[in-house]
């Protein structure tokens, strides 16, 4: 299976809970233990809100509590600056690193 999971273009309150539920869907089907760290594709999100800022907080959360690492990849300007707006500026520069950098959790 594959170590990377693909963010939707709308991450948003309408779109979260779904995206959500797809999410922990396909981290159950990864190794405990994943050999590669996991990654979260955002290249494609064009539209994210606080509720999708929160949900990959909260997943960041869970991949702490079980000492995983990730990162997300491809972020565009907006997700970016949502984060930022939220004052989440240090964790998005932590985790959005490309691919090929030291992954953290």
């Amino acid at each position: 299976m594959s170590h990377v999971f693909d963010l939707p273009g709308e991450l948003t309150i309408f779109s979260a809970a779904e995206t959500r539920t797809a999410l922990l869907a396909w981290l159950g089907g990864l190794p405990a233990e994943p050999e590669q760290p996991i990654e979260l594709d955002a290249g494609q999100v064009l539209d994210i809100d606080g509720a999708g800022v929160q949900l990959l907080c909260a997943f960041s959360a869970l991949m702490s509590r079980q000492d995983r690492a990730w990162r997300l990849v491809s972020p565009g300007d907006t997700l970016i600056q949502r984060c930022r707006t939220a004052g989440l500026s240090a964790w998005i520069d932590r985790h959005a690193g490309p691919a090929g950098t030291e992954a953290l959790s």
